[in-house]
């Protein structure tokens, strides 16, 4: 009796929860009320007792509806998220003996998406079709903070780094690579950073992971970069490149088709910082799913065969067997 009491609770919880997000969305309780399909007294009632357990006032309240307060803001990120996991716990159960299917969240940085997310979307609209894939593109420190707060299930980041909360799978060492345009017959197969620095150069932001990683090489030899333009889209940066107003530094998977199909050439840069490690990041402490489980053995299969077939020029250091 004492479980079916607290399986209840739990369940009332969750219907505060949907309601408060509900009535934030809506700004009105009236409104909340139509489109969550319950009568308004009793909306007012679940939000109020809401407040009460949590000790504090979520809504500033008026005659033009309702508005959060600096506390409703905060308990919206959390509400979000432990809807969003007991979504995920019940898709657990619900598919642990059937096909993959439902959403899954997986984080690219801007360079790895650069090669990586058709190949991936592909293979997932083939191999999983009742898997819907959502990608999300950003800075690697935007997608690890997403991996801690449960609003991605997985990420495809670069660096190798023991992170409190999160589980890297390495996957590859990637290359950085000096990108000219198709015009530059004279480029050597290999340029020191000395080199690098004489020519002109556009490049993310100092803030980009990548721009770090390659002052943080030039600066042990006090090199200044010829740096005539910053873009923060690296597909633009690759396009800068390919007319000609400046060279860049990109990884080699992110331009092997422009390189295959001759608008751009590239040249190893002579410097051992000048290589980056791939990893498939998780979140440490949420239990996985069948779908999830399945998206993640999809993506370890993709980029080993791209690194394979030389579609991502690198060396894959990951585990085989997963394949």
């Amino acid at each position: 009796m004492g479980y079916l009491i607290d399986v209840l609770l739990i369940v009332m919880e969750l219907r505060q929860l949907r309601y408060f997000i509900g009535a934030s969305e809506a700004g009105s309780l009236l409104k909340a009320s139509a489109m969550l399909h319950v009568a308004q007294p009793a909306l007012s009632q679940q939000i109020a007792s809401l407040e009460h357990e949590v000790g504090a006032r979520l809504f500033d309240r008026s005659s033009r509806g309702v508005a959060l307060t600096e506390a409703g803001k905060v308990f919206l990120e959390h509400a979000r998220v432990v809807l969003l996991d007991a979504e995920r716990a019940r898709s657990a159960v619900r598919d642990s003996t059937a096909t993959p299917s439902g959403d899954v969240a997986l984080g690219l940085t801007t360079t790895v998406a650069l090669a990586a997310t058709m190949p991936i979307l592909s293979a997932c609209r083939a191999e999983l079709p009742k898997v819907r894939l959502k990608i999300v593109e950003a800075y690697s420190g935007f997608l690890r903070e997403r991996l801690l707060s449960g609003r991605l299930d997985m990420a495809l980041l670069y660096g190798d780094t023991t992170e409190i909360g999160l589980s890297n799978t390495p996957l590859l060492n990637d290359q950085l690579v000096y990108v000219s345009n198709a015009a530059n017959l004279q480029l050597p197969p290999k340029i020191t950073l000395e080199d690098l620095a004489r020519s002109p150069l556009v490049l993310p932001g100092n803030e980009h992971g990548l721009r770090r990683l390659i002052n943080e090489a030039c600066a042990p030899l006090q090199l200044e970069l010829n740096v005539v333009a910053e873009i923060e889209s690296l597909s633009s940066v690759k396009r800068a490149a390919e007319i000609g107003i400046g060279n860049t530094i990109l990884p080699q998977g992110s331009v092997a088709e422009e390189v295959s199909a001759g608008r751009l050439r590239t040249a190893i840069i002579h410097s051992p910082q000048m290589l980056r490690r791939v990893v498939c990041a998780t979140n440490a402490a949420r239990p996985s799913s069948v779908s999830v489980n399945a998206v993640n053995a999809l993506v370890h299969r993709v980029i080993h065969g791209m690194v394979v077939s030389n579609a991502w020029p690198g060396t894959w250091i990951g585990d085989t067997q997963r394949h």
